[in-house]
């Protein structure tokens, strides 16, 4: 996937798409853009241990780039159990097991529309 392509609804797929290819578990593609203003999209997804976690980040950060996206803020670590990066109108957040039931960002944002769901 080679070139630019900065439609925000093409980037957020592209990035579910990575982390389902890199095993990530419970991937969610919200579009919340009619309840916010911090973001059209928040990619949500599991990865089971940490090296997953960090590896899942690293390959949607490498894809992301090879489309022209540029990574804001990169927040958290794998270790703590949740890492966000943050691409402006894209928010990937991903967490082990245990932090997405902690946190269950699906009810918190029950309202948005589901775009993509893979397990």
């Amino acid at each position: 996937m080679e070139g630019v392509l900065l439609d925000p609804g093409q980037l957020a797929r592209a990035a579910a798409d990575v982390a389902y290819d890199k095993k990530a578990s419970d991937v969610l593609l919200l579009d919340i853009q009619d309840l916010t203003s911090i973001a059209d999209y928040f990619v949500i997804c599991n990865g089971n241990n940490v090296r997953q976690i960090s590896a899942i980040a690293d390959a949607i950060e490498d894809e992301l780039r090879k489309q022209g996206a540029r990574l804001l803020y990169r927040e958290g670590i794998a270790e703590s159990g949740w890492l966000i990066l943050d691409y402006g109108d894209i928010i990937v957040h991903i967490f082990g097991p245990k932090e997405r039931e902690y946190y269950r960002l699906e009810r918190l944002w029950s309202e948005a529309k589901t775009v993509v769901y893979l397990q």
